[in-house]
């Protein structure tokens, strides 16, 4: 099976893991001022890919559509969506909510690991709990996802050891799973 647009099921369960992290910014996504862009499936993979790109792969083989466009993530057996860390470029750009870690918790999240209350620099005002956030060193450098553990304001009254934000993905992935991310033997469930 070559490459094909998304099912309605399929693109309802996509959407709501993308608007987890950048709610209604998901049609800055498609409509870009630019040129159209589009998703598209292959092998439970979804691709981000423009339009003009998209007409040319018709025509190329498999180990060229890798490079045809940037994969956001794929979808489990069980039909859930899981966000790869190859869409983090994209998806930074319209987060709504956002945590900073600090230098000393830089390394323990690029490990896979949760961040703990010691760990925060800052995050977003008003961030509910279990809300989708886009991870950043205190330079600004996107690191990764993650889930808020906490809100804002009860993060504020947390000891120093709980837990404020439950770690997704991160771009230590690119080290720890080069081969697998792209084979698609990603160990790590969801």
């Amino acid at each position: 099976g070559g490459m094909r647009p998304l099912s309605e099921d399929e693109t309802k369960i996509f959407f709501e893991k993308l608007s987890k992290y950048i709610g209604r910014n998901i049609k800055h996504l498609i409509d870009r001022p630019d040129e159209e862009y589009c998703f598209r499936l292959h092998k439970e993979r979804v691709y981000y890919v423009s339009e003009s790109l998209m007409r040319k792969a018709t025509s190329v083989n498999r180990k060229q559509l890798m490079s045809v466009g940037t994969c956001f993530g794929k979808f489990t057996k069980s039909l859930k969506f899981r966000l790869h860390i190859t869409a983090l470029d994209y998806i930074s750009q319209y987060a709504k909510y956002k945590v900073w870690v600090k230098p000393s918790s830089e390394l323990s999240y690029l490990y896979g690991n949760n961040v703990l209350k010691a760990g925060l620099g800052r995050i977003t005002e008003n961030t509910p709990q279990y809300q989708g956030v886009i991870v950043y060193s205190m330079s600004d450098v996107p690191l990764g996802f993650g889930v808020t553990a906490k809100t804002t304001q009860e993060c504020r009254k947390l000891a120093a050891t709980d837990v404020v934000l439950y770690h997704q993905a991160d771009v230590g992935e690119y080290l720890r799973e080069e081969d697998s991310l792209y084979a698609g033997a990603s160990s790590k469930g969801n």
